[in-house]
């Protein structure tokens, strides 16, 4: 028979994990939601970095950490960790970096991706200029890919509008070695021997703005999704359409059909419905606004054969943008769907976008969205 105090500390486990944080990295901060298993009230926190850029703030559920991208204008970029929900940071000893010789320079920290439950104190970033960062030890220090910085066509990669960004790092438990990554403008790659080699995955997906409409490599990915119940199906936002792959990327489909534009940034996958997926048409690259000034979510729960309005509770006339970063989903039932936009609103949405209520307005302009339970 289990213990009082054994009982009591499982019950703790279980009450902590009902709990969801919502983190948001901005132009000038970081800040913290957290809330319930209801998503109805959310307790804010922060900003944490007063003033300076955090493109990307990760929560790592295995060790209970919080990750952040910071850009200093004196120091450059690092990356933070907090083990108190942002309450105390420390930054990484030996920030991500190339090695001299290299020619190259790290900008800034586009995204964080802690690694699979088996491999403890791994994390990834992706970094521009383009390439990937492995850490072992929690994000306190940092190797760079050298089969990716020493691609033999990256002399050729140019950037898209945001620069030569290394934005998505997808991760399969079911196959460690496996990883996808996204660049704009270069396209999606993949490895499966665990970053000792990569290959383009960008057949079928058009580069408009090229004279090779459809290159090798050279298209503009502004994101990638997937569902881990069906990880060899992926869903793409790009420069010039939306795309769904259903066997690892090897080949892309358009699935564009009623949405009121091909362009956008974010693109969302649903936890607990493959064939459930979110994006945030705008205008082209000549706007980057909602069509028409209407702004709205758009769902498909058919894998994009069809795309539903998802409106209700958004305002009705409103010029809103939404970054590659500005929108994810959780893992509750029903699944919850958050964005935050340019001009800084941040909305929730507990049932798969039916429903948007307003968390926080007057916030900077918002860089990206994450979730998580804690």
């Amino acid at each position: 028979m289990s213990s009082p105090r054994s009982q009591e500390a499982r019950g703790q486990l279980a009450k902590k994990r009902n709990r969801i944080a919502l983190m948001v990295g901005t132009k000038k901060g970081a800040f913290v939601f957290t809330t319930d298993s209801g998503r109805k009230r959310w307790k804010s926190s922060g900003p944490y970095f007063r003033g300076r850029e955090i493109y990307h703030v990760n929560y790592d559920g295995r060790n209970g950490t919080m990750l952040a991208s910071v850009i200093s204008n004196h120091w450059g970029p690092t990356v933070a960790i907090s083990k108190d929900l942002g309450a105390t940071w420390t930054e990484s000893k030996t920030p991500p970096k190339f090695p001299k010789g290299s020619g190259l320079s790290v900008e800034r920290v586009w995204h964080i991706e802690p690694g699979l439950e088996d491999e403890p104190g791994v994390v990834y970033a992706g970094v521009a200029p383009a390439c990937l960062f492995r850490s072992e030890d929690g994000g306190r220090s940092w190797e760079v890919n050298g089969a990716l910085m020493n691609h033999k066509t990256r002399k050729k990669w140019n950037p898209g509008a945001g620069g030569l960004c290394l934005h998505t790092i997808l991760l399969y438990p079911h196959k460690p070695k496996r990883m996808h990554i996204a660049i704009s403008a270069v396209g999606t790659l993949m490895t499966d021997d665990d970053g000792r080699s990569w290959k383009f995955l960008n057949k079928n997906v058009l580069a408009d703005f090229q004279p090779d409409k459809y290159p090798e490599y050279g298209q503009c990915v502004h994101k990638l999704a997937v569902n881990p119940s069906r990880p060899d199906v992926i869903f793409h936002q790009n420069h010039c359409g939306v795309y769904r792959s259903d066997d690892a990327g090897e080949n892309w489909v358009d699935i564009r059909n009623n949405l009121p534009s091909r362009f956008g940034f974010p693109v969302a996958a649903d936890f607990n419905d493959p064939r459930r997926a979110y994006v945030v048409p705008l205008e082209g690259d000549f706007a980057r606004v909602p069509p028409n000034g209407h702004f709205a979510v758009w769902g498909t729960d058919n894998s994009g054969k069809e795309w539903f309005k998802l409106d209700d509770g958004l305002p009705t006339k409103s010029y809103f943008t939404v970054l590659r970063d500005g929108m994810t989903t959780d893992k509750e039932d029903p699944c919850g769907v958050y964005l935050g936009t340019t001009t800084g609103q941040l909305y929730s949405s507990p049932n798969h976008g039916n429903h948007w209520s307003m968390v926080a307005d007057g916030l900077p302009p918002i860089l990206s969205v994450s979730v998580s339970a804690i």
